[in-house]
């Protein structure tokens, strides 16, 4: 395979150095880490020593000068192609598997993002987009991992917050030795309780985990610390060897003593998914938007999953719901807004300073379905927000739910490839960048929009090429944007 010969030309030009140029292993070392990062600078530190070396140990100029060209040749050519040719395959096959084996291959997805809770999310909501529904987990029929059942997908038992690989091998062990779990009072005296903890029960039902049970997750909550208290009474005496008088007497009358029924009263909806969201990070049962879906995608310009993407400054339209918000005075004595906005996929952090707060607090209230237009903030490392310039609350009829569903699918059968997006800052490029871009344009062909959004003296503007400027999205045509204008220039 391509990386093998990478891996192999590295391992032999060490050998040479070492057995020809006379390097320490070390410094052989420093030779192949030069040539597999493509580093000039510490390739051209190292070949007089190399050169000299060879020269030492009676080696042919001639030869030295090819063995020192073959180096160079792979820094340039080789470690490339290896890659290329890898992440070919590797596409291939990932395309192979999810035309054919969507379920499975998805699961497969969700379970190697599980430690990243955030992506959970994402992939979950393209899932439901590809018709494969995601059934919530369930003590008596998950595994560790997200799982095929029909053509659908389990939710793994390791995704949920707080209940770690331990804790789900103790439940698996139990549930394999005496069959499903019929109630939290069976769960908890059957299941070690020095692996399973009462946090780690509580997520699981608030997940919904216990809802083959049959019983309300507020209901358990309310009965989960006497349930627990029994079950450890249970397993410490099967410990020391002590047995209930009822054990030695099987006869009816001396049956052994019922546990009080987990009380039927149940969250109303928004709890039940507030704590469902609490343990899981999602909604699984339902989900205020998943009605609305194909509307709001309609309305808005941008998914939250991809605002980490967008350029600082950029201009966007999201929308999803307020889960969480906060007001506060600040310094100047102004006041602001800070709230959560969620859809489908993942949250955001929304800003709403005192002028926009003044305008549109009324349809920036919790659990609100709202689309809002802002501005992406990367300001602060590591996390992105928006800065809210207005709002609107988000309440579409039937009809146009029906609407919005009948254009999302008429979009996806006739899909055109994502547009190519070049960001840039006009007050840096020559006058001449448009018939440059023009230029490159005209020996790339295809079908991908190009929209150049440009940063300007009085804002904002986006030019759009016309049809006879459509394009191939290629590294090539790539790297030829970037000679023109800067490597972080290209968005999309």
């Amino acid at each position: 395979e391509p990386t093998k010969g990478v891996i192999l030309y590295q391992e032999q030009s060490m050998q040479i150095a070492k057995t020809i140029a006379g390097f320490s292993g070390p410094k052989a070392d420093d030779l192949r880490k030069a040539i597999g990062k493509k580093n000039r600078e510490a390739m051209a530190k190292l070949k007089p020593e190399f050169i000299e070396g060879c020269r030492a140990s009676g080696t042919s100029e001639q030869l030295i000068e090819h063995l020192w060209a073959t180096n160079e040749r792979s820094a340039d050519y080789s470690f490339n192609k290896s890659h290329a040719a890898c992440y070919a395959l590797i596409a291939y096959r990932t395309a192979w598997l999810r035309a054919n084996y969507p379920a499975e291959y998805m699961a497969a997805l969700i379970s190697s993002v599980m430690s990243t809770k955030d992506k959970v999310p994402f992939f979950v909501a393209r899932c439901e987009e590809m018709g494969i529904e995601i059934l919530p987990p369930d003590v008596n029929l998950s595994d560790h991992e997200f799982t095929v059942v029909e053509g659908n997908i389990r939710f793994g038992l390791d995704a949920v917050k707080g209940v770690g690989h331990q804790a789900v091998e103790a439940i698996k062990a139990a549930r394999e030795d005496g069959g499903p779990f019929e109630s939290l009072w069976d769960f908890c005296a059957r299941v070690d309780c020095q692996k399973v903890n009462k946090k780690a029960i509580e997520a699981l039902i608030k997940c919904g985990a216990f809802g083959s049970t049959g019983a309300s997750r507020k209901g358990m909550l309310v009965m989960l610390e006497a349930a627990q208290a029994a079950g450890q009474k249970v397993q410490l005496d099967a410990q020391v060897g002590q047995g209930s008088i009822f054990d030695l007497d099987p006869t009816p009358a001396f049956a052994q003593p019922q546990h009080p029924p987990i009380p039927a009263e149940e969250f109303d909806q928004a709890d039940l998914l507030a704590v469902e969201k609490e343990s899981i990070g999602l909604f699984i049962s339902a989900h205020p938007l998943k009605q609305v879906r194909e509307a709001l995608q309609l309305k808005c310009d941008c998914r939250i999953g991809e605002l980490e993407g967008r350029r600082d400054g950029e201009w966007v339209t999201v929308g999803g719901i307020v889960a969480q918000a906060k007001k506060l005075r600040t310094k100047s004595g102004t006041n602001m807004m800070f709230a959560t906005l969620d859809d489908l996929e993942g949250a955001v952090e929304i800003v709403v300073f005192e002028k926009v707060l003044n305008e549109y607090e009324g349809a920036l209230g919790v659990d609100e379905v709202v689309v809002v237009r802002g501005r992406v903030d990367h300001k602060e490392a590591g996390k992105t927000s928006v800065i809210v310039n207005s709002a609107e609350p988000f309440k579409p009829t039937p009809d146009e739910v029906e609407r919005a569903r009948a254009e999302v699918r008429t979009r996806a059968l006739t899909a055109a490839p994502l547009p190519l997006r070049i960001c840039a800052d006009a007050a840096r490029l020559p006058a001449s960048v448009i018939d440059d871009i023009k230029h490159v344009l005209g020996t790339f062909p295809g079908d991908s929009e190009l929209v150049l959004e440009l940063q300007t003296s009085i804002g904002p503007k986006r030019l759009r090429f016309g049809p006879e400027f459509r394009v191939a999205a290629t590294p090539t045509l790539r790297a030829e944007l970037e000679l023109i204008l800067g490597p972080a220039a290209l968005t999309a």
